[in-house]
């Protein structure tokens, strides 16, 4: 049994951070500036189909090959990475312990009682665990967050960047990597997100990864199948392209004036109605009853007018996700196409900031 923490010194040199999507991965490096973040590199690499599915790596060769042409492209020299696990991988359980333990002694007690958390062998597992701060019902107890993932997940992601020649320094959650980047977006909301509930809807490449936040803390992750790849695969059927080629059409343009009003159209509506789905969904398996911000990420929260449109299908405020706001920028950085692609970037920037760790 390794605890994730088990991977990475509390002093680690500057790193970068590296999101594992199923259709692309995303490389960004980040300084600081006083109390001002910097963006300094970054760079987007296509990944082959199926190279990732299901919230899996399935070709680490592949994958590394990507990763190897990210960092590339982007131009850093660091070599300590950060990267995530999809939450769908990891179990996570809210613990009530003593205030007066150690962390030791907190370990131990965890590895004690895994059984009851952990539906598998500790020798299995990675794990960790993170004080939250004291328990509201009893002044004697910490809230405890446990987190743990099976080690084959957690060994491909580690494999990835060691043949693309990097170090692993950090493996968090997507979910905790999209909670810090969303610190950034809650410092602008009323209250900087304090007694508000958001929700963060991250429109990928074959799913919508819904995390519900209050009080600037998660309380709720599902996926949801519906993803990019579904427009995707219309342009190809109706177009007659290749994917790849349908791929860079819904990028770059080029596509026949009907393409608006027949296919993108269609499918903003669909989104739209996944978020409401999505939102119900949340209402009926938990005591919250509303949302006061919707906040959309993924590569589908680039499209223009999808905001207005799923504001205006749930009745709820919503926001593009842009943590780079209040970011300047390295000179070879071309800000209006990183602001564009802000959306996509959430939860790498979410794991760039771990390079700021106490």
């Amino acid at each position: 049994m390794i605890r994730l923490s088990d991977l990475f010194v509390r002093k680690r040199p500057p790193l970068i951070g590296i999101d594992i999507s199923s259709s692309a991965v995303k490389v960004l490096e980040l300084s600081r500036n006083g109390a001002e973040y910097v963006v300094e590199r970054y760079a987007v690499e296509p990944l082959p189909q199926n190279a990732v599915v299901e919230h899996k790596i399935t070709e680490v060769e592949q994958v590394a090959q990507a990763v190897e042409k990210a960092v590339k492209r982007s131009g850093t020299r660091h070599k300590h990475a950060a990267v995530a696990v999809p939450a769908a991988h990891v179990i996570t359980k809210l613990l009530k312990m003593p205030a007066v333990m150690s962390d030791e002694e907190r370990l131990a007690q965890i590895e004690l009682d895994a059984d009851h958390y952990i539906p598998y062998p500790l020798n299995e597992v990675n794990l960790d665990f993170q004080v939250l701060g004291p328990s509201e019902a009893n002044a004697e107890e910490v809230d405890v967050l446990l987190a743990a993932c099976r080690k084959e997940i957690v060994d491909d992601y580690l494999a990835v960047l060691q043949t693309s020649g990097l170090v692993p320094a950090v493996v968090d959650v997507e979910t905790y990597a999209m909670e810090s980047a969303y610190a950034l977006i809650a410092e602008h909301l009323p209250g900087g997100g304090m007694e508000q509930t958001v929700a963060v809807l991250d429109v990928g490449s074959v799913a919508t990864t819904v995390s519900v936040i209050y009080n600037n803390r998660s309380v709720y992750t599902r996926d949801h199948v519906f993803g990019g790849r579904q427009l995707t695969e219309e342009i190809q059927r109706r177009y007659g392209l290749s994917y790849e080629e349908a791929g860079l059409a819904k990028k770059q343009g080029g596509l026949p004036d009907n393409y608006q009003t027949d296919v993108l159209r269609p499918f903003i509506e669909a989104m739209a109605q996944e978020a409401q789905r999505a939102l119900q969904f949340f209402y009926s398996s938990t005591p919250f009853n509303k949302v006061d911000q919707i906040l959309l990420a993924g590569g589908c929260a680039q499209i223009p007018g999808v905001d207005e449109l799923v504001a205006a299908r749930t009745g709820i405020p919503a926001l593009v996700a842009n943590p780079f706001t209040a970011m300047s920028f390295a000179g070879g950085i071309k800000s209006a196409s990183i602001h564009k692609e802000a959306p996509s970037l959430m939860i790498t920037c979410g794991l760039a900031l771990r390079s700021f760790d106490a």
